[in-house]
């Protein structure tokens, strides 16, 4: 790119933090980068016209865990750091709403439902066996009971006729929580440069020489947040996980509000604008899905298809108007990384498909490291 003096000497000189990735964390790190330095000028590196990766591209649940995923992280983890991953998540919804507002994100607590499937007995089972236990585990948190047993009554087919309720559990607006982030991140005199991928950096003892597709320049320091696409910036442990998402066509009547997960997780679904989003199914090819391209699987497509005709929506007629795909970083442990690589790069990645609940405190952290 041949670029004009006034181009460098107010865009690309004298940066002092750099940070990669315009998505939930990236944009929390700014703000809180803006706020421990004033003065301080930041600069945020975007590869997309849009944020990448999963923050403009997921569901939109502000969730800590459905009632089987506890339970299951509890072979992994031990029980402390469980209840710390879920303190987190809290951490995090509160400070997302706190800095933007429930208005601006169209927050609303409508509640969170898991569904057992017929043909899964044992994990039915699992849940109802464990459901003391759970919520014993949590009350340093909530002081009360979380999770409880209620019947369907939305109509679900296939399902079985009692589904766990969490009362915690909320929705945001994704488009709309992006948009304030954006918004509020731009009124600092944050400048974000689109459609720019750093190709490769290296260092020296005060400064990160970065070498984009476009240009190359120089920053203080450097902070990563590109969770998904970590491992194209060489930073290990953190795999891409890309999830497949589809949105009805608006619904009359439409009876069903809140969000629901389904076979463990690995099917999510809500209500928006009278709509169905369902999202998931990378459980049916672990292997294709580990990828950093967007785009869409015919078998993942197909059975999510199928989901919509058969268990949600078998008595209501519908037509699929969108889909997409977004990207997640996620590992074998579920606790975020966030760590200072060098003397002057720092990163926050590997939020797990946690994002909206923790991409705030994740870069909150992540400005704290830096100096």
């Amino acid at each position: 790119m041949n670029l004009s003096y006034w181009e460098i000497k107010n865009w690309l000189s004298h940066i002092d933090f750099t940070i990669v990735g315009s998505g939930i964390v990236g944009l929390s790190c700014a703000l809180q980068l803006k706020n421990r330095f004033p003065k301080a000028k930041i600069v945020i590196i975007e590869k997309g016209i849009l944020p990448q990766g999963a923050s403009t591209k997921n569901a939109g649940f502000a969730c800590f865990g459905s009632l089987s995923e506890i339970i299951d992280d509890l072979k992994y983890h031990t029980e402390e750091e469980v209840l710390n991953l879920i303190q987190n998540r809290i951490n995090g919804l509160q400070l997302l709403r706190k800095t933007l507002g429930d208005r601006s994100i169209d927050y609303q607590n409508l509640g969170g439902y898991e569904l057992f499937s017929d043909a899964n007995e044992k994990l039915y089972c699992t849940c109802v066996d464990n459901l003391k236990a759970i919520n014993h585990l949590l009350n340093p948190i909530f002081n009360t009971e979380v999770f409880s047993f209620r019947k369907n009554m939305f109509g679900f087919k296939h399902i079985k006729s009692n589904c766990s309720f969490n009362s915690f559990e909320g929705q945001i607006d994704t488009g709309k929580m992006m948009n304030a982030l954006l918004n509020k991140v731009q009124a600092l005199d944050i400048k974000i440069l689109n459609n720019t991928t750093i190709d490769a950096f290296s260092e020296d003892i005060n400064s990160v020489k970065l070498k984009t597709n476009h240009f190359n320049f120089s920053t203080k320091k450097l902070c990563i947040a590109t969770n998904g696409f970590a491992s194209q910036l060489n930073i290990p442990k953190v795999n891409p996980a890309r999830a497949q998402v589809v949105i009805t066509k608006p619904i009359n009547n439409l009876p069903i509000k809140g969000t629901f997960h389904l076979d463990e997780g690995f099917y999510y679904f809500r209500n928006i604008d009278n709509r169905i989003l369902l999202g998931g199914g990378r459980n049916l090819d672990f292997k294709t899905e580990e990828t950093t391209e967007f785009g869409q699987t015919e078998i993942i497509q197909k059975k999510l298809e199928a989901l919509l005709k058969t268990t949600i929506l078998p008595n209501t007629n519908f037509e699929i108007e969108h889909r997409w795909s977004g990207i997640m970083g996620v590992g074998k442990k579920k606790k975020p990384i966030v760590k200072q690589l060098s003397n002057n790069v720092f990163c926050g990645v590997r939020l797990g498909g946690m994002g909206v609940a923790i991409g705030s405190i994740i870069g909150k952290e992540l400005a704290e490291l830096v100096e």
